[in-house]
């Protein structure tokens, strides 16, 4: 099958948060399963370059209708730890993609309607006819109507779209404006109630709709947030719309790349390991506390990676930190904020902490030092308000460092509790609870340090199980080509 997928990421040169990591691991499953898997991602110019192999420019001359022109682009090809990507690179005064970071622009909306107008052009005029072209979040929701009302009639009447939402808060609200400059001239049919309308403002027009109502298939990135956004107020004003076209949509949990995150052959943590050799885990214990400057005492270690912003729960993980430095614990945090406010406020708790020799905040991502707080830690806590799907709690189980999350989205699909999940006990993996208090964070912390203190080869057995689950992309790779088979026979 020939497989293009379209985004605003790809990880490791463009990526903001785990639809960069969804992006790479997804294409390279489809690949190893015999399948011809392409990327199209904006070229920028803040990439990591130092991760594409042999780029260079393949496709010199692309004009891309826009407005009552055409925009000159270019056209670069280059293998990203073996995934096939192209960059579009468009020759404008507007600089869409020049800018020095991927989003947080005004003109956000423009950029990517622009992007996608590019990529269904670049594949027309390529000779690209995909079977399937699967996009991305609100940035890609224009490329369904444009490839069914423009390029179909255009000789590329053979592909179909699956549509993936990774987060429904941000739909990509916008102008009709953008319809015109995009060349879906018909404001009017475009601007109903059932098809790009946006649900509540009534002169905007709502990407993320658009990618919904016109593609073949929808998915999101776990059964139970697939179930949230259905029934419950997470849908963010989409559920109408979900629900009309409810019959062809579904959730797929993500997977991990266990070439990156396997403590067995991590070579960015000292000390590797497995489910036979979990004990060495004490020695990348030992090498975090040296590293982050705390002492050397028997406590458990847990552990924060993430976002610090609402969605992530972060009030309640500001709690957390307290409740295990009162609990004969160490706390480890590596995060930062998108929000001054709260960015400003774990800073002045850094320094309020910062002599602490139980406790290291480190405000910012280090890819590095992530592994090892992974490897190195006993416990980590998510306590998210909502999550679609989560790879932390997944990374964090594969090396044996024992979740503590909340009841949502994909954390409730991946992590079961300790001493209350209607599963085997060989099954159970973590603490789970489900009140967004932190009376309830404080159940399933106080569980989870007693089970460490009180019974730590029963710990370790929940530390065990964990790592046995299979969460790579096998089993979701396998589920995307059952869509894509079941499309491609409509």
């Amino acid at each position: 099958m020939y497989i293009v997928m379209i985004a605003s990421e790809c990880a490791p040169v463009a990526k903001v948060g785990g639809l960069g990591d969804v992006i790479f691991g997804l294409s390279r499953e489809l690949a190893i399963r015999g399948n011809d898997v392409e990327i199209i991602i904006p070229k920028y110019d803040c990439m990591r370059y130092d991760h594409i192999y042999s780029l260079h420019e393949t496709f010199s001359d692309l004009w891309v209708p826009w407005y009552d022109h055409s925009v000159h682009c270019s056209v670069f090809f280059g293998f990203v730890h073996g995934r096939k990507c192209y960059f579009i690179d468009p020759h404008f005064n507007k600089n869409y993609f020049n800018r020095g970071s991927f989003y947080g622009n005004e003109d956000d909306t423009e950029r990517f309607a622009f992007f996608s107008r590019a990529s269904l052009e670049f594949m027309l005029k390529a000779d690209k006819r995909p079977d399937i072209i699967h996009c991305h979040d609100w940035q890609t929701g224009l490329v369904p109507p444009l490839l069914f009302d423009v390029y179909k009639n255009q000789g590329m009447s053979h592909s179909r779209v699956c549509y993936t939402i990774h987060n429904i808060k941000h739909q990509g609200v916008t102008g009709a404006n953008v319809l015109r400059e995009t060349g879906l001239h018909n404001v009017e049919h475009y601007m109903h109630y059932d098809r790009l309308r946006d649900n509540f403002d009534h002169s905007a027009i709502n990407l993320m709709k658009a990618g919904i109502v016109y593609s073949n298939f929808v998915t999101t990135v776990s059964p139970k947030y697939a179930w949230e956004v259905q029934h419950t107020d997470q849908n963010f004003g989409l559920g109408d719309t979900i629900h009309t076209h409810s019959g062809k949509f579904g959730g797929v949990i993500n997977g991990i790349d266990c070439d990156v995150w396997n403590p067995d052959t991590d070579n960015l943590i000292p000390h590797n390991y497995n489910v036979d050799t979990i004990n060495l885990k004490h020695k990348n214990k030992d090498e975090l506390r040296h590293r982050m400057l705390l002492r050397r005492e028997f406590k458990p270690i847990v552990c924060y990676i993430g976002r610090l912003d609402h969605q992530k729960g972060v009030n309640l993980i500001n709690h957390a930190i307290f409740y295990a430095l009162n609990n004969g614990c160490q706390f480890v945090l590596l995060g930062s904020s998108p929000e001054p406010e709260t960015g400003d406020y774990f800073w002045r708790l850094k320094n309020h902490l910062n002599d602490n020799p139980d406790c290291h905040l480190e405000i910012g991502y280090n890819e590095e030092l992530a592994h090892l707080i992974y490897a190195g830690s006993d416990m980590m806590v998510i306590p998210s308000l909502f999550e679609p799907c989560g790879l932390t709690q997944m990374i964090a189980m594969k090396y044996g460092t024992v979740p503590i999350v909340r009841n949502t989205g994909g954390l409730s699909d991946t992590v079961f509790d300790a001493d209350y999940a209607n599963k085997p006990y060989d099954k159970r993996n973590g603490y789970v609870f489900s009140d967004f208090n932190n009376e309830g964070l404080e159940s399933a912390m106080h569980r989870a340090i007693g089970m460490w203190h009180s019974y730590p080869h029963h710990f370790t057995e929940i530390a065990i199980n964990g790592m046995k689950y299979d969460y790579s992309w096998n089993n979701p790779g396998k589920d995307y080509l059952n869509i894509y088979e079941h499309i491609r026979e409509k």
